[in-house]
């Protein structure tokens, strides 16, 4: 089993996008853990809408190329577009922060949220 951390963000429908994209992850997660959701600005968007973010920290037994490839899957079936993403239109954005213990996305890691949220897993 692989241990992981990611982050989920939406600002479109968020409160229902968001326990959604829960459900869809619990297919390919193991005891997950969110910590509270936080309405959140935009950081570098075209839209104005706030983000609502959230963190899990789970097991997995995907290596991280399939664990990448399962999220993607699961942003594509919650209707995330590249034309969407244009438009700053978030339905569901999932990213790896942590596998295994190393760390990717390494500006999110200095984000506010993300270091808000951390101490709740």
């Amino acid at each position: 089993m692989h241990q992981v951390i990611l982050s989920l963000g939406a600002n479109y429908q968020a409160g229902k996008n968001l326990p959604e994209a829960q459900k869809s992850l619990g297919q390919i997660l193991f005891s997950p853990h969110y910590t509270d959701a936080i309405w959140t600005e935009p950081i570098a968007s075209k839209r104005t809408d706030l983000y609502l973010n959230q963190l899990v920290k789970a097991q997995t037994e995907l290596d991280f190329e399939a664990l990448i490839k399962a999220i993607k899957e699961i942003e594509i079936r919650h209707g995330r577009t590249p034309e969407e993403r244009e438009q700053g239109i978030v339905r569901i954005d999932i990213d790896v922060l942590e596998f295994d213990g190393v760390h990717h996305h390494q500006r999110d890691w200095e984000r506010p949220y993300v270091k808000d949220l951390l101490p709740q897993l």
